[in-house]
């Protein structure tokens, strides 16, 4: 299984982005899916998740600002990010339940204010 994340870049506060989490193979239609971020120098978060049924959870502090889905056909699970804060910074990376150890190379935001 490999995991790829994409669509990062540099934004200014108030703009939107939004991620790409791509896979080799199936995985991602029929696992629970996680977009994971690490500002730097912390820890990684987990900012949203996406199960195999298409129950959506979040993290507070991107409620209402971010969104997860997948598209099943083209085999990719996507976070919109509207309404960005310096403090949605960092590497995003995508994760699958089923894969927990595989965790690709990750994809920069960064929000300037």
């Amino acid at each position: 299984v490999q995991l790829q994340a994409s669509g990062g870049g540099l934004v200014l506060a108030g703009g939107s982005l939004r991620l790409s989490c791509t896979s080799s193979g199936r995985i991602l239609n029929y696992s629970a899916v996680r977009w994971y971020r690490q500002a730097p120098g912390k820890q990684r978060d987990l900012v949203a998740q996406i199960t195999e049924f298409g129950i959506t959870t979040y993290a507070d502090s991107v409620r209402g600002r971010f969104d997860i889905s997948r598209d099943a056909a083209k085999k990719t699970v996507y976070l919109q990010m509207n309404s960005l804060k310096p403090d949605d910074t960092g590497v995003y990376y995508c994760n699958t339940l089923l894969a927990p150890d595989v965790w690709g190379q990750g994809t920069q935001v960064t929000v300037s204010s």
